[in-house]
């Protein structure tokens, strides 16, 4: 049968041979995606391990990128979702319920503590706070269904006593979900740390900081072992209606093989800055878990068995200089670049006052407005010498009478 010209051009056919072996993955745009026939339709279920039904569920690019980030972080599940926090908030949506009780570490991240207070108001769930360097100070109830873990945590990176925190939840029965940006499958096995080879049940990442590491992708992804969570949250997933863009999950793919080179170098960058910032008078406090004196460092050291870390070091300012001193201070940097987030080739500067932060009293923590520096790729010599130039151009403090 003829056909018009506009069909022919919709229904041509694919002569070239439509797979070919590359270095990068090929990259599948689609929101529908056609079934050969009946049977594939009929035959199919959403729990199969790779279900091709629609864009938002699944295709060959994300379901790659998926397996590779339950590579890296020792997991065997993942899905993946347009930011961290939509990450973190399918955790919170699928396992919480009205009545359910919360535990959240102080140092969590901040957008999902609000997440969490909304839940609170809206739905009745009940958020309850402990001190990750105590884990006396979780206590659970019988209602209690998840606990957050954040390691470092969150601008003050202090590490969590993970392993009694985790032995704890596990005695009660209850979900451990884990913020493991910082540490990114890389620092540590999140589904395998400590002597006892414990594990976490869901790891929440931000891939939008060291997977992707450009600055520019923002996507979060969720990591279980266990097939049953996986079901539970990848329902959430679909009814949710939670989808990421094709196009931005090459770009995070094409990252991965420079992750763990970005990750070193930025690690070992931060150790540099910390030593000499620890040198310098104008701060009374340095921040970093791999510092002898950091709180938490023990757990660090029990955890991280490789040592390593993050790219990330806080500074706590004497508590004579005002917030005007500090935001003069990040205003005169130059290579450091005010702004959220991490993982990226740009050194990043984030000003904080921990008072509008803190639920609990921290007695580690010193007096004083809080600066948090993003290491970057640059020289960490020329970032010495980016902050050096930055505070040579703060007033003095104010004498005390």
């Amino acid at each position: 049968m003829k056909k018009n010209a506009q069909t022919v051009l919709i229904h041509a056919p694919r002569k070239a041979p439509q797979y070919i072996s590359t270095v990068q993955p090929p990259l599948f745009r689609a929101s529908t995606i056609i079934f050969e026939n009946s049977d594939a339709l009929f035959n199919r279920h959403w729990t199969d391990n790779y279900d091709y039904s629609y864009g938002t569920h699944g295709t060959p690019t994300t379901f790659t990128l998926g397996d590779n980030i339950a590579q890296i972080e020792g997991g065997q599940n993942c899905l993946l979702a347009p930011s961290g926090l939509s990450a973190i908030n399918l955790v919170n949506s699928c396992f919480l319920a009205q009545g359910d009780e919360v535990w959240v570490a102080d140092n969590i991240y901040g957008p999902n503590m609000e997440h969490l207070r909304n839940l609170q108001t809206r739905y009745g769930i009940c958020v309850k706070v402990y001190n990750p360097i105590d884990a006396d100070t979780f206590q659970p109830t019988d209602q209690a269904k998840l606990i957050w873990l954040e390691a470092a945590g969150s601008v003050t990176l202090e590490f969590p006593d993970l392993i009694n925190l985790v032995k704890k939840a596990k005695a009660h029965n209850i979900l451990t979900a884990l913020d493991n940006t910082w540490g990114a499958g890389l620092a540590f096995n999140a589904f395998d740390f400590g002597h006892e080879h414990l594990s976490v049940d869901i790891s929440v990442h931000a891939l939008t900081k060291y997977p992707s590491g450009g600055g520019d992708i923002l996507m979060g992804s969720v990591v279980t072992r266990d097939q049953k969570l996986h079901h539970q949250l990848f329902r959430m997933h679909a009814i949710q209606g939670i989808s990421v863009s094709g196009d931005d999950v090459a770009q995070v793919q094409r990252s991965l093989a420079s992750m763990q080179l970005r990750y070193q170098h930025q690690s070992a960058s931060c150790l540099t800055l910390l030593h000499w910032l620890k040198q310098q008078p104008e701060f009374v406090q340095v921040l970093h878990p791999a510092d002898t004196e950091a709180a938490g460092h023990q757990y660090w050291t029990e955890i991280c068995t490789d040592g390593h870390s993050a790219g990330l070091v806080s500074v706590i300012f004497k508590a004579e200089y005002t917030l005007q001193d500090i935001r003069q201070f990040c205003d005169a940097l130059e290579l450091f670049k005010l702004g959220f987030s991490w993982g990226g080739p740009v050194s990043l500067v984030m000003l904080y006052n921990l008072k509008d932060m803190r639920v609990l009293e921290h007695s580690h923590l010193k007096e004083g407005l809080l600066v948090r520096f993003c290491v970057g790729l640059e020289h960490p010599q020329d970032l010495i010498q980016d902050i050096k130039q930055a505070l040579q151009q703060l007033k003095q403090p104010k004498s005390q009478p």
